[in-house]
């Protein structure tokens, strides 16, 4: 497991780090964000999503568990899966998602509280884990890359992050 670390001071900078990720971002990637409440997961998916060229308003898939955003032709996906799996009450209730269905071909996901899957959906993920730091707005984001599919493009994801 490798983790690359930066620092953000405010939501934007937060917002800034994820287009840099969304551009390197693939179909068929599964991005878990994690981190407690307010930690900046839906702030992060807001400027990933935008970096997708995703208009309109993205918000926390809290209560509907799964939104799904088109994206254009000139993207590396059909879509965008924004799951949030806060309010799930058993892993059973994974599979009602069907998310590595959609992924497989044409989408990118993001899933919130993605730690409560485990590995149900497959071994290959990036996670993104959100710390607090002493301001309100003040974060440091780790990505920590999990299976072949990330470590084999782990130059690029470091590169995209400033990291060498």
């Amino acid at each position: 497991m490798t983790e690359i670390s930066v620092h953000s001071t405010s939501v934007a900078e937060t917002q800034a780090w994820a287009a840099k990720l969304a551009a390197v971002a693939c179909r068929g990637d599964l991005i878990v964000l994690v981190g407690g409440l307010g930690a900046g997961k839906t702030r992060f998916a807001q400027g990933f999503a935008r970096a997708l060229g995703v208009e309109g308003p993205v918000t926390s898939p809290t209560f509907t568990l799964v939104r799904q955003y088109p994206l254009g032709e000139d993207q590396a996906a059909e879509e965008l899966l924004h799951a949030d799996l806060w309010r799930l009450d058993e892993s059973s209730e994974l599979g009602d998602l069907s998310i590595p269905e959609l992924l497989e071909d044409r989408a990118i996901a993001l899933i919130e509280w993605g730690e409560r899957a485990g590995e149900a959906f497959g071994r290959d993920r990036l996670a993104v884990h959100f710390s607090s730091g002493p301001g309100d707005e003040e974060r440091t984001l780790s990505l920590y890359v999990h299976g072949d599919r990330f470590a084999s493009r782990l130059v690029e994801i470091r590169a995209a992050w400033g990291q060498s």
